[in-house]
């Protein structure tokens, strides 16, 4: 099994050197043979290497699942076939258009960079990385997206697919929860750049993406069917604590490891609290991928209930905006008669909380709001 230390590094041996290359080229050979026979090669980005195309693909899929993006990727070409067009557009039109695919701020962002590839490039999107990541709006997923996928650079990037896929190749089982902080990116960085092949860069991340997503899924991975089981770590890894190694028993290792960390900061915490006679803080952990209708086997006791998704901020976010969209260009609508839209219960009492809700939107560029802010009927809002 290839652990952390095995990656080459600048001063790594020979010998460590010489078997995680070998290592390296195995995986090369299996995964690229597999996406020549299995990947997703219907998938319309698949079949332009236009950078704007391409970047319009990449955020859409930003946290939004293939299908749903799929006739919306289309559908948005049509309306604004090039950065001219979507930078010289409404900001309100490009929010109508990203209708059904959440997560709003994209939309706004996209026609961001627009306006400055116009600005600064004459319509162009730059073709190197450092370039595209002079952008507002660019990260550097999507800025090596774009350098990789339209201009056929060998640049790496991460996604959360990317990320899985080759943590539990070469570095073995993943950890129940990912870490958040700027080290473990620039390691995971690190990794994809380690693991991209010479030649085929394009083929080699798209591959990764579509084993993630087809495969070696996040809840429970289909190990029988995955062209990298022979050599991969995090199987090797299941082999050793079981007598039959399989995509289960990978997720129950990862699962049981889970459950063990939490129970030791459990009894942490009691210690602390035993010899200090303070409460200790709860450990901070960021779940940067969602296990949706998933009860790891982590300790009841160790994780706070879900917040419901219709109490959150986000949703009433989403629920202006599209209530917003159904009304005509031209058209305003008070918070007065926002709020009843909102919430059937709502009361006069709520309106600091409305107000609040409709100035972030502002703030973000999703709406625009006009009138005396005081009096929620003199106040009103519209798409910007």
């Amino acid at each position: 099994m290839i652990e952390p230390r095995d990656v080459p590094s600048p001063d790594a041996g020979a010998g460590q050197t010489e078997d995680a290359d070998g290592r390296r080229t195995l995986a090369w050979r299996a995964l690229l043979a597999w996406y020549a026979a299995e990947g997703r090669a219907s998938l319309p980005w698949r079949h332009t290497r236009d950078p704007y195309a391409v970047l319009v693909s990449e955020v859409m899929l930003q946290q939004t699942q293939v299908d749903r993006v799929l006739p919306k990727y289309r559908a948005f070409l049509d309306q604004f076939p090039t950065l001219d067009d979507l930078a010289a557009a409404p900001v309100a039109d490009v929010i109508r258009a990203w209708a059904g695919l959440g997560y709003n701020m994209r939309a706004i962002r996209l026609h961001e960079i627009a306006r400055q590839a116009v600005e600064r490039y004459g319509g162009t999107l730059p073709g190197s990385l450092d370039k595209l990541l002079e952008l507002k709006g660019i990260g550097r997923y999507t800025a090596g997206a774009v350098a990789c996928f339209a201009f056929g650079l060998p640049v790496a990037t991460v996604d959360t697919n990317i990320r899985r896929v080759l943590w539990r190749v070469f570095r073995g089982v993943e950890p129940y929860v990912w870490p958040a902080d700027t080290a473990f990116q620039r390691q995971m960085l690190a990794l994809a750049e380690w693991a991209l092949p010479p030649d085929g860069a394009y083929d080699w991340q798209q591959a990764l993406m579509d084993l993630g997503a087809t495969v070696c899924l996040a809840r429970r991975p289909l190990c029988e069917r995955c062209p990298l089981a022979a050599n991969c770590a995090a199987y090797q890894e299941a082999a050793r604590v079981s007598l039959f190694p399989s995509g289960e028993a990978v997720a129950r290792l990862r699962d049981e490891r889970a459950a063990l960390d939490a129970s030791h900061d459990a009894s942490r915490d009691a210690s602390h609290t035993r010899e200090t006679g303070d409460e200790a803080a709860p450990s901070a952990r960021k779940v940067a991928e969602r296990r949706a209708g998933y009860a790891a086997q982590t300790p009841r006791a160790s994780r706070a209930p879900a917040q419901p998704f219709t109490t959150t901020s986000r949703y009433f976010r989403g629920r202006v905006v599209a209530t917003l969209r159904e009304m005509p260009s031209s058209a305003t609508l008070s918070l007065a008669e926002l709020g009843p839209r909102l919430k059937p219960e709502y009361t006069a009492a709520e309106y600091p909380w409305l107000r609040a809700l409709v100035e972030r939107l502002a703030r973000d560029g999703l709406v625009r709001l006009t009138g005396n802010l005081e009096d929620a009927s003199a106040a009103h809002v519209a798409l910007p």
